[in-house]
């Protein structure tokens, strides 16, 4: 199947969307690898490369990691052999700015974004969505209060942590994200359209309709 399908891809979508859900699936259906910015930011600290010794300070302080910093960290992981024949990028860019820095690094590496989804969902199933998460404190693993809870209150499945809701998983701040998003993404969605690369799929529905909708859109 993955010879069919358009392989450089980039994955767009407010907080809630499912990204990080459909982008897993993709990986194993397509055969690339997910550039996530969060995941490429915490594997450059643990082996503790130049770069992220520089981010690892912005991090401990709070601060925002500036944007050449995490346009190295996507520069240097799609340098990667297992990048070479494509790849998915969630979380990245987030700004027409970093689109334009994408685009340098995509022109130096003789590549280009073949296809741009938006999963667009309705702002109070995101959250209604958001507000119902939880999160092990342990290891990472995400439950559903509702649909997916621990079978154990409060207790995680796979390591005995304890499942927390994050304090910015409050409907207050979830609006506000979404505000931020929605100001932010939409010249970046704009900037795609204008290449006739971007396709906008809704995020509503069963999971697996969702997915087969993305994949339709990736159809070469």
């Amino acid at each position: 199947m993955a010879k069919d399908y358009k392989k450089r891809i980039i994955l767009l979508g407010a907080p809630g969307a499912g990204k990080g859900t459909h982008a897993e699936r993709l990986k194993g259906d397509l055969g690339v690898p997910v550039l996530g910015t969060g995941d490429l930011l915490r594997a450059e600290i643990k082996e503790g490369t130049p770069l992220g010794s520089k981010a690892k300070k912005y991090v401990e302080s709070g601060q925002l990691v500036p944007d050449d910093l995490i346009i190295a960290m996507v520069r240097s992981r799609m340098s990667k052999p297992d990048a070479r024949d494509g790849f998915m990028l969630d979380g990245f860019p987030r700004s027409v700015e970093q689109a334009e820095a994408l685009d340098g690094i995509l022109d130096e590496l003789e590549m280009a974004i073949e296809r741009v989804v938006e999963i667009d969902v309705d702002e109070e199933v995101v959250v209604a969505r958001l507000s119902s998460r939880r999160i092990c404190k342990g290891c990472g693993r995400v439950y559903n209060a509702i649909s997916d809870p621990p079978n154990k209150e409060g207790i995680c499945n796979a390591c005995g942590g304890e499942v927390i809701t994050r304090s910015d998983d409050v409907p207050e701040t979830i609006r506000h994200r979404l505000s931020v998003y929605r100001t932010s993404t939409e010249p970046l969605t704009d900037y795609y359209e204008k290449r006739g690369i971007l396709r906008r799929v809704s995020g509503s529905g069963d999971v697996d309709e969702i997915y087969h909708r993305i994949l339709d859109t990736l159809k070469g």
